[in-house]
């Protein structure tokens, strides 16, 4: 029981540090930067769906 509290001690802050990233300022396969203007901003998870 003791070892598996100190395992979960020991993965618990690489855990939370992995959620305090920064936004990207670039976009993942292009490189280019982004920006508020893009008009990718407003896009929903709806507008994704691939039709039937």
């Amino acid at each position: 029981m003791r070892t598996i509290l100190m395992v979960v001690a020991l993965f618990v802050p690489f855990g939370l540090a992995g959620c305090a990233g920064t936004a990207p300022t670039t976009y993942p396969i292009s490189g280019e930067s982004c920006s508020p203007a893009d008009p990718v901003q407003d896009l929903d998870a709806t507008d994704c769906v691939q039709p039937v």
